[in-house]
């Protein structure tokens, strides 16, 4: 049985996220922005992923990419990691799209998407790393 949605996860911890449709690793390390002021500070700024392997912010619906150096692909989830919109290579500088039903977005490095073949409907499974 998966393991709950995003809902369950806490600030200031990091998660591993499998997507379970597919039988595939997202990330081993993945940081959880849950507080506003993570949640603000994001990847801007960053020269690359140092150290995490993606950032999960919750709760949020959409994103910017404005002051980043590097493109990123973007997972839409609700509330029971469903995936609902993916956005591959975005850009910086831009916005992303408002997913309304979105509870999270779970940001990962570029290509990321299309090597795991990460699609709409899948459901993701996040568990705490220890």
């Amino acid at each position: 049985m998966p393991s709950p949605g995003p809902s369950f996860i806490l600030s200031s911890m990091f998660v591993k996220v499998r997507n379970l449709s597919r039988g595939t690793a997202l990330g081993e390390r993945v940081e959880v922005a849950a507080t506003r002021r993570s949640r603000a500070r994001g990847l801007l700024g960053s020269a690359g992923w140092e150290g995490r392997d993606g950032l999960l912010l919750r709760p949020c619906r959409n994103i910017h990419t404005v002051g980043m150096r590097y493109p990123i692909d973007l997972v839409f989830l609700d509330e029971e990691g469903r995936v609902l919109r993916v956005v591959e290579g975005l850009r910086p500088g831009r916005i992303s799209p408002l997913v309304l039903r979105a509870r999270s977005v779970l940001e990962l490095p570029a290509g990321k998407l299309k090597e795991t073949g990460t699609l709409p409907g899948d459901l993701l499974e996040m568990r705490p790393v220890p």
